[in-house]
């Protein structure tokens, strides 16, 4: 580990003034449930104040853009919808440009499901063309055997993101990839394609929005699988932020090795 950087030196500040926008994950990184990360609020202040821009990159789909807005107006933040960037729209995008005018059964919430129509995604629950697997809290054993039926049917098989635990302030609960391990212990599949971190359609879909090249965006986030693996992979600098899921044991042990590690988000004010 003797090439992680870890304390505020002239390297580190050479890396992060390179950075103009920081593509921020969200759960375990800014926030756990309903609380701030110390000093999340201090550092996104700090990156507006310095000329630069930030997305809220999630891979969380199981709420759309304006609840992301509403839960950060009610936790004392102001902004807007487009600073946040889901796996569920970048799964819309990635519908449009493959299986334009396709029926979607939908596995989600159903604020997803109202984000998906929005968009023009013609959801259908009877003989879809494809399968979509979203971050389900309103999961029932009706849906697992719906959606294990299509599955093993062999059509089309997208997830919007790889995650397997989502953090919360009490601890962790199951994510979409517990949900496709279930669903291949029935039907014998796992997805076809995963569009959120650590694969590139979503990292493609946030360039496209915010206009700023890979080479000048940071990933920040708490998992080594998916936020640092999302920078490594796409030419993003990688930033991981001890706050939620990993550990520096976790990197010891990892073949995804970040540029950058701090407890927080809190520590990288100084260098902004």
């Amino acid at each position: 580990m003797d090439d992680i950087i870890l304390t505020n030196n002239q390297s580190e500040k050479l890396i992060i003034e390179n950075i103009r926008c920081f593509a921020l994950d969200m759960d375990g990184t800014i926030y756990l449930g309903e609380q701030w990360i110390d000093g999340a609020k201090d550092f996104l202040k700090r990156i507006e104040d310095s000329g630069r821009s930030y997305v809220f990159l999630t891979n969380n789909s199981s709420k759309n853009s304006a609840v992301y807005v509403e839960k950060l107006h009610r936790m004392g933040w102001e902004t807007e919808e487009d600073k946040i960037i889901t796996s569920g729209q970048a799964t819309i995008y990635y519908l449009k440009q493959h299986y334009q005018g396709k029926k979607v059964f939908l596995l989600g919430n159903p604020l997803l499901y109202e984000e998906f129509e929005q968009a023009g995604i013609v959801l259908e629950d009877t003989v879809p063309d494809v399968v979509v697997t979203a971050f389900d809290t309103s999961l029932d054993y009706k849906k697992m055997c719906k959606v294990c039926d299509f599955v093993r049917e062999g059509l089309p098989y997208l997830a919007t993101h790889p995650d397997y635990n989502c953090p919360t302030e009490t601890g962790f609960i199951p994510d979409v990839g517990a949900i496709h391990a279930f669903i291949h212990a029935s039907a014998f599949r796992y997805p076809d394609r995963i569009i959120g971190k650590p694969n590139s359609d979503i990292v493609d879909y946030m360039v496209e929005r915010t206009g700023v090249a890979k080479a000048q965006t940071a990933m920040v986030g708490d998992r080594l699988y998916t936020d640092i693996a999302a920078g490594k992979n796409n030419g993003l600098t990688s930033i991981l932020v001890l706050s939620g899921e990993a550990t520096l044991e976790d990197v010891g042990k990892s073949k995804v090795i970040p540029d950058l590690i701090y407890k927080s988000v809190r520590d990288m004010i100084p260098l902004l």
